[in-house]
């Protein structure tokens, strides 16, 4: 799925399309490559594959060696929502996506006719994934995937990927030579891998073919099925900037407390303006930068991005610069822009020693998931701090003293 397009990249906080890889593996490498792609083949012909494609396909592929670079390549420092949201939200972009919409309004109303979702939210997510299709990257899916299955981090579900890439090809909905996108094997305007795409591609030109490379009525329409078949509600929106009560309890916060809006509104929140919460069923109180940044109620459309791209910062821009190509002014509550980004070996540090004090946050990875947040977040609360679950260096500072001085004693 598209969630999973860049391999788990950290925190999908950026996208992965780049410029085509290029092979300059040493000679064993390559050896070891080809001997690997024919017993890949074999597989692939078993499980249906023509021996025909399999053989034109892979007699054209190369070892990638940079697309194991990237792979391997772990970012030492996370960036800051706000950082990210500074450019996947800019001014410029949601003018364009203004533009885009008017100029593919036909294609981009009947995809929201058919699947009812919004012509706004299609070319956020355009937008946000390739630039409008200016940036989708130019390697050869096979290629990568193939680099991948070989000896990337994760082998079996490149595997997965490669064999539906050759399906594709079995299909004719793209040639070969055409068919490019990402490093990671994520392709066309919206980014689909390939089980994704022989999944909710959609034809909605005509022509036979399903074409995310080159038909943006293709494109629409395979991205409206996507999120319509991930739960996308046409009576509700993705959420709304909040306004706290006082005496919110920030343990309700983040994954934990769904209710419906009606319900969230009987406990005082109000929309940022102050006004009443849109309706949702079994929305949440989403807090990205903890009690000092904006607050936002989200509901099941929001949970459809995420099955699109599971991160928060990825689903949040969506959602916002959605909301800026219809028009909206943006968040209204600043970001605590003082606060710096921890590194994932920072990260790693305090989840050790949440462990280490006994809330357990599983095996520490430099990844601040929903089990690090609900151990940070009672650690909070067992210390007298407001338990919003956001890591900061304060925080860390506090369980290294307290670490120290268990040290210490006797």
């Amino acid at each position: 799925m598209p969630s999973l397009r860049c391999l788990l990249a950290t925190l999908l906080l950026a996208g992965c399309a780049a410029g085509p890889a290029t092979s300059n593996a040493p000679p064993d490498r390559e050896a070891a490559f080809s001997e690997w792609l024919e017993d890949f083949a074999a597989e692939a012909r078993q499980a249906g594959v023509t021996a025909e494609v399999v053989d034109k396909a892979f007699g054209e592929a190369r070892y990638l060696p940079d697309v194991i670079e990237r792979d391997r390549h772990q970012p030492e420092f996370t960036r800051a929502i706000w950082d990210y949201l500074d450019s996947a939200v800019s001014k410029t972009r949601a003018e364009t996506g203004r533009q885009m919409l008017a100029e593919h309004a036909e294609a981009i109303d009947a995809a929201d006719k058919r699947y009812g979702v919004p012509g706004k939210v299609l070319v956020a997510i355009w937008g946000i994934e390739s630039n409008f299709g200016r940036n989708f990257g130019d390697t050869a899916t096979i290629d990568a995937l193939a680099t991948l299955a070989f000896e990337g981090r994760r082998q079996s579900f490149a595997e997965r990927e490669l064999l539906a890439a050759l399906k594709i090809l079995a299909d004719g909905d793209i040639a070969r030579q055409k068919m490019r996108g990402s490093w990671a094997g994520a392709m066309g305007h919206t980014q689909f891998l390939p089980t994704s795409f022989r999944a909710y591609a959609v034809d909605a030109d005509g022509d036979t073919r399903r074409d995310i490379w080159g038909s943006i009525p293709d494109v629409m329409a395979s991205t409206a099925n996507y999120l319509a078949e991930a739960g996308w509600r046409s009576d509700e929106g993705w959420g709304v900037e909040l306004r706290l009560p006082e005496d919110f309890d920030y343990r309700d916060a983040d994954r934990g407390e769904r209710r419906d809006s009606a319900q969230w509104q009987e406990a005082g929140l109000r929309t940022a303006a102050g006004g009443t919460l849109p309706a949702m069923e079994n929305a949440r109180v989403l807090l990205p930068a903890g009690a000092e940044g904006p607050a936002f109620l989200v509901g099941k459309n929001f949970d459809a991005i995420l099955r699109y791209n599971n991160a928060t910062s990825y689903a949040l821009a969506v959602g916002l610069l959605a909301d800026r190509i219809d028009g909206g002014d943006g968040i209204g509550d600043p970001w605590p822009r003082e606060q710096e980004a921890l590194s994932r070996d920072e990260i790693e540090t305090m989840q050790r020693l949440l462990n280490a004090r006994g809330f357990d946050v599983g095996k520490p990875d430099g990844l601040a998931g929903p089990r690090t947040r609900s151990g940070l977040r009672e650690f909070q609360a067992s210390i007298g701090a407001v338990p919003d679950a956001f890591p900061t260096q304060e925080l860390l500072d506090t369980l290294q003293k307290t670490d120290r001085a268990t040290e210490s004693k006797p």
